[in-house]
């Protein structure tokens, strides 16, 4: 998921105690995400109907939303609680810019389409920025036809922010990363989870039960009827596609169009923990895809002729950044997280590339300027922490033994480690969540149910890996699937492909899906960049 490449955060001697069985016990009698009560599915009545009624007065956005005078802004209500759709309630930020009803190259009137709303994943990411993309050249047709709009989901930037620790410690400076971390290390890790989910309990109180992935699906259909539209035209990239996925199960009758961009597996056994897993498998394919394609380039980067070279070269500059990191501010933690953009867009690695080459050669500056902490955004990066975590550890049950976290990372550490155990420290916390879990919905809809939709996928991609596009189209009758082959790029709509965009402004323009199955020739591999560039 689109999600924890900016989220960077124990031993099999802990054991499991009371408390933890207690809330092992508690899941396995937790209802179903789905399954809501009667006073829920009022709740959401209420609830769009009163957004129906209210609408969203958009006005000039303020200056700290820093979007430009096209873009306008507003609000809409939700309940905190859908069981009590009058009681507390958050305000979600939402952004728009108007359909321009004229065809960017022909200049002929286009009749409006609605409303095309877009959650760009995570989960914990804004989506409020979407509407700018319609000055860019493969978004103009949709930008003539439809009002684009984005929202900061619940918890996100200034929608009900949600925050588990103090933002200003948030950055803790150059910290180690081992690959194969001993027991205590893997003591001190879990400690620190458990602390971390105590702080979330501590800082959002009862609310915190409230940010879930079933509350988010519900906020899009309060959502689509404040902006006065029957039915809603989504595109979901990332986390966003199970956000869709749940949507598409729970109103099939109120999904106009639908674009599932990179998606995740909706199998309720693999939500989220497995998934997890199947992620730093895929990171290390897609890692070693970033590494041949350095080495085909040796003569520009002097890296090795050969991936397991280049490995070598970047083993090197993690060992020597353990001893003294780079500008005193980069350690192999910051080196990690920085290489990691690399698995997720190809169009990272001749940055990437140069930054390892220029370190060896004894100049750290492009490696500090890509890797290092921005103090500046730190709230940020606390809020999209603790919104990931609040969602993936309400939505599922996880292991509460970390015998098991340990059992199955250590395992797959063995073939995959250049991200398995780093994501383990991120998801940690889920271990020890205090809040109550769900069991995911069963997402599905059966033939006639839905209008076509459309799934997004390449065949490489390590955040959403591919089997998760297969599942998604084998659970939603009618969906048509368009492959990019041999590509790795996670998020392909608008992106560098063609193809995937030609077959994307058909679907959202006329409805058109190109059958059950189509394929794209992958995108062109990036240029390297020489490091006098």
């Amino acid at each position: 998921m689109r999600t924890a490449a900016a989220l960077v955060a124990a031993g099999s001697l802990l054991l499991t105690t009371p408390a933890s069985a207690a809330r092992t016990a508690a899941l396995a009698s937790a209802p179903a995400l789905g399954s809501a009560s009667a006073s829920e599915a009022r709740g959401i009545a209420v609830a769009a109907a009163r957004a129906a009624s209210e609408g969203i007065d958009f006005v000039r956005c303020s200056g700290e939303q820093e979007l430009p005078p096209t873009v306008e802004c507003g609000t809409v209500r939700v309940p905190l609680d859908y069981a009590r759709p009058d009681g507390e309630q958050i305000r979600l930020t939402v952004s728009r810019s108007r359909a321009s009803g004229k065809d960017p190259v022909t200049g002929r009137a286009v009749p409006r389409q609605g409303s095309l709303v877009n959650n760009p994943g995570g989960p914990g990411f804004s989506g409020m920025s979407f509407p700018m993309l319609g000055v860019v050249p493969v978004w103009k047709r949709l930008a003539a036809a439809y009002d684009l709009v984005g929202y900061a989901p619940r918890g996100v930037g200034r929608s009900a922010p949600l925050s588990c620790t103090d933002p200003t410690a948030f950055h803790q400076g150059p910290a180690p990363a081992p690959q194969h971390p001993s027991a205590a290390v893997k003591r001190e890790r879990a400690a620190r989870a458990a602390a971390y989910a105590r702080g979330c309990a501590e800082r959002s109180g009862d609310a915190l039960r409230h940010y879930t992935s079933l509350n988010n699906a519900r906020d899009l259909d309060v959502l689509r009827a404040a902006l006065g539209e029957t039915r809603l035209t989504f595109l979901g990239s990332s986390y966003g596609t199970y956000i869709g996925a749940l949507y598409a199960t729970l109103f099939p009758s109120r999904v106009r169009r639908m674009v599932f961009d990179s998606a995740v597996n909706p199998a309720p056994e693999r939500v989220w923990y497995r998934n997890n897993l199947a992620r730093s498998a895929a990171f290390e394919d897609r890692w070693a895809d970033f590494r041949a394609w350095v080495a085909r380039h040796h003569d520009v980067y002097g890296l090795g002729d050969t991936a397991r070279k280049v490995g070598d070269s970047y083993d090197v500059v993690r060992e020597r950044l353990a001893g003294e990191p780079a500008g005193g501010k980069v350690g192999p933690a910051q080196l990690h997280a920085s290489m990691l953009k690399a698995a997720y867009h190809d169009d990272h690695w001749p940055q990437r590339a140069h930054a390892l080459s220029a370190y060896l050669k004894g100049d750290p500056g492009p490696l500090v300027e890509q890797a290092e902490e921005q103090p500046e955004a730190a709230a940020e990066a606390e809020n999209t922490r603790a919104v990931y975590l609040a969602v993936e550890c309400n939505d599922a049950p996880w292991p509460t033994d970390f015998a098991v976290w340990d059992r199955d990372s250590t395992r797959l550490a063995r073939r995959a480690p250049f991200g398995t155990w780093d994501n383990v420290w991120t998801h940690l916390p889920c271990a020890y969540w205090p809040a109550p879990r769900q069991r995911p919905l069963d997402v599905r809809a059966g033939q006639g149910a839905l209008p076509p939709t459309l799934v997004l996928a390449a065949e490489r991609d390590a955040a959403t890996p591919y089997d998760g596009a297969l599942e998604l189209h084998r659970r939603l009758a009618g969906a048509a699937l368009v492959t990019e082959r041999d590509a790795g790029s996670h998020g392909l709509a608008g992106g560098a492909n063609a193809c995937v965009n030609a077959h994307l402004t058909a679907y959202l323009l006329e409805g058109r899906v190109p059958g059950r199955r189509a394929s794209c020739a992958p995108h062109p591999a990036p240029a390297p960049a020489s490091p006098a560039t």
